[in-house]
């Protein structure tokens, strides 16, 4: 992590989001333990995933019509095997390398998901008689409430709250990671938030973490050893030693790991980069016996009003291939450095897209939206009830029929869905999922338990 000096002086820097690190404790890395990760890839502007996950069975019509200039033509998306719930799904052609993990039933498409009160109907939203979550179709309010901001509450996410109320036999530091200074999700109502650069975190300035015995270092340590009498000062002390202390472990952790082969993608990108240094380093993780942890990693520009279609880099079709490859290669490093069933990725965004085309040849902000899942604890398939494609059909809550869907699967039941599987307890749902207590079904058949 890169603090400027004057960061560095201040007590408030320190206890901010790169300063935040929790210390590393002997108890909480106890050797042999279970060790279960969650990786969350999130897409920035919200991901059209009406051309993720794709019909090619009699549906492939409706889609067709209602899509016009946006549809991929059937012979171009890349089939998936077999049936999911009597359907025939097909991923958008630039996601074809993630095509074998669902054959093995290791990628699974979750459909029409999004954020919810309570199960609603598109009827009940158009005649207004259900609570729907506020700010709809804001791109900064939806990225906080998908990742678990409750708006009456101070900023949270649901897998920092979670993560807060795991069994403390499961509780470790260095729990929730993010990758730059997006961390909605991964923050808890009172437990700092790991920052993860490429190199660790080395770089403190004039100080360089990699070299301990370097002057500058030991100024800093010295520093962290602040005596104080002043409740401020001393705290600022106590936060810049934990920050070192965390910072410390991730440099040298850097320098132990070996970056897996495969193909992530070009070296200038930076979701390739970024999955491929944590594919490195979970195996470490692991050994070192951490237990459970949340990774955050926010990706792309997928805010096509326009030009959605196309080769241009930032087009919707461009940055599927990135996002494809990256993934692909992931999956296959976490397989070959033995941790395929400690690993779980997410791929999420704030909302979806409208099926009818913007007039720029892009799409407009929507509602419910399709997500995927991998990872050798997936279950495969298509999860979720698949909406109708049909503008002003069932499931649009749009009143000029512009085929914003009514998501039928709720964030809460997703995240509820992971956390459970990295050992949260049913009766703390309420806790970390408060919506959930509108809905009977608090999970959903996702991963094998």
């Amino acid at each position: 992590m890169t603090l400027h000096r004057r960061q560095l002086l201040a007590a408030a820097g320190i206890g901010s989001l790169a300063g935040t690190l929790g210390s590393l404790s002997g108890s909480s890395r106890a050797a042999g333990a279970e060790y279960r990760a969650l990786v969350v890839v999130y897409l920035n502007g919200g991901n059209d995933g009406h051309n993720v996950l794709i019909p090619i069975d009699g549906g492939y019509g409706d889609y067709q019509a209602a899509r016009q200039n946006l549809a991929i033509p059937k012979a171009s998306v890349a089939a998936l095997p077999g049936s999911s719930g009597g359907r025939s799904f097909g991923l958008h052609p630039a996601l074809a390398p993630l095509v074998p993990l669902y054959g093995s039933g290791r990628l699974a498409a979750i459909a029409n998901v999004g954020p919810l009160v309570r199960p609603a109907t598109a009827r009940q939203v158009l005649d207004r008689t259900v609570e729907v979550p506020p700010f709809l179709g804001s791109h900064s309010d939806q990225t906080s409430i998908v990742q678990g901001w409750m708006v009456s509450d101070g900023i949270n996410g649901w897998a920092g709250r979670g993560l807060e109320a795991l069994p403390a036999e499961l509780q470790n530091d260095l729990a929730a990671v993010t990758f730059d200074t997006n961390r909605t999700l991964v923050l808890g109502r009172h437990s700092p938030v790991t920052n993860l650069p490429l190199d660790g975190g080395r770089d403190w300035t004039w100080a360089d973490l990699k070299y301990r015995d370097n002057s500058d270092t030991l100024a800093l340590n010295r520093l962290a050893r602040l005596q104080s009498t002043n409740a401020y000062e001393a705290e600022y002390a106590n936060s810049l030693a934990k920050s070192l202390a965390d910072s410390a472990y991730l440099v040298g952790t850097v320098e132990r790991a070996r970056l897996p082969e495969g193909d992530f993608g070009p070296s200038d990108n930076l979701l390739g980069q970024r999955l491929r240094t944590l594919a490195s380093l979970l195996p470490l993780f692991k050994s070192d016996g951490l237990r459970r942890q949340v990774f955050l990693l926010h990706w792309g520009s997928f805010d096509t009003h326009a030009a959605q279609r196309g080769s241009d880099p930032g087009t919707q079709d461009a940055q599927l291939a990135t996002v494809g490859k990256a993934l692909s290669a992931f999956d296959a490093a976490n397989r070959a450095a033995g941790v395929d069933m400690n690993v779980t990725t997410l791929v999420m965004t704030e909302f979806g897209r409208t099926v009818r085309p913007a007039s720029g040849g892009g799409s407009e902000h929507g509602w419910g939206n399709h997500w995927l899942t991998l990872g050798g604890p997936v279950a495969g398939g298509v999860v979720g009830t698949f909406p109708s494609l049909v503008l002003g059909g069932p499931d649009d809550g749009d009143r000029n029929k512009n085929g914003r869907h009514v998501p039928t699967t709720s964030v809460d039941q997703v995240g509820a869905t992971l956390m459970q599987w990295l050992g949260l307890e049913a009766s703390a749902f309420h806790e970390v999922f408060p919506n959930l207590a509108n809905f009977d079904t608090k999970t959903i058949p996702l991963l094998r338990l």
